[in-house]
């Protein structure tokens, strides 16, 4: 009898699932901006104040989906997940210490450049009455885009193994980024990229907009896919790609929920799908 209510219950799931899938997908592009650039911004919307000072622009004067730091760290976590994934395949293994270690200074410098650009925002919203924060050096943008880089590939280098270790009958036990020599690699890629998007191009802009709010909902839909097969008790049964479509859909489904969810409520709360209203000069 549970051997039947299981197979009913799988059966359903994997017409229900795709069906949700559908639904979110539409409902999400009904309620988007029109244009491909308003699809990336309100993917943006969900995760990001889009802050207009605290952005890039492009040459006409419209700002990127993402804040410079927000940029940084979806383009960083996009890049290393396609680094890894070239390079690492079915490698489940976290990183050894000498490369966690600058992982966790790329951390630690995104955290201190954020609290310090965050505690410099409050000096300018009420200037004179919070005076006693300390800020140690003006905020901008070109720190922004580096930090978060940095954290973007930090959260790249833990998500790879994790999702191999759940995914994956037969994954590779040794590390996903073993050595100081990739992780440079990775790096110098990164700081590359960084320094094209420092450039201004339109031609460089574009392309890292839609990729870096593209990497929104491919870090969420990853993450809920993990999820969904530890929720269902499906841990390491998939041999193929093409095995893990359901898997897939579901987090992609919960992860345009999510971003739809937060995109209403933004928008009820803000009247925009701009960046939260600031004090005229503020920033």
């Amino acid at each position: 009898m549970k051997t039947r209510l299981l197979l009913a219950a799988k059966k359903l799931s994997n017409w229900l699932i795709p069906l949700a899938a559908v639904a979110m997908i539409f409902g999400w592009l009904w309620i988007a901006p029109p244009g491909i650039l308003g699809k990336v911004d309100a993917l943006s919307y969900a995760v990001c104040h889009r802050l207009d000072e605290r952005s890039f622009h492009f040459a006409d004067g419209l700002q990127l989906p993402l804040c410079a730091r927000c940029s940084g760290m979806y383009l960083g976590a996009v890049v290393g997940l396609i680094f890894q994934a070239f390079l690492s395949r079915r490698k489940g293994g976290m990183p050894p210490k000498k490369v966690i270690i600058p992982l966790a200074l790329l951390g630690l410098a995104f955290a201190f450049d954020g609290g310090n650009s965050y505690l410099y925002l409050m000096k300018t919203i009420a200037p004179g009455r919070l005076d006693f924060l300390p800020t140690f050096y003006i905020p901008n943008n070109t720190l922004r885009l580096l930090t978060g880089s940095g954290a973007g590939v930090g959260i790249a280098v833990l998500l790879f193994p994790s999702f191999n270790q759940t995914m994956w009958k037969n994954w590779d036990p040794s590390p996903a980024l073993g050595s100081l020599k990739l992780l440079a690699v990775l790096v110098a890629i990164m700081l590359g990229l960084d320094l094209l998007v420092l450039s201004g191009s339109d031609l460089v802009l574009y392309p890292v907009a839609i990729i870096s709010a593209g990497g929104v909902l491919l870090l969420l839909t990853l993450v809920y896919e993990v999820l969904w097969v530890m929720v269902t008790r499906q841990e390491n049964t998939f041999s193929a790609f093409r095995q893990t479509w359901l898997p897939m859909l579901a987090g992609l489904t919960i992860a345009l929920l999510q971003i739809t969810a937060t995109d209403l409520f933004r928008l009820w709360l803000t009247h925009t799908w701009g960046g939260f209203p600031l004090p005229l000069g503020v920033g």
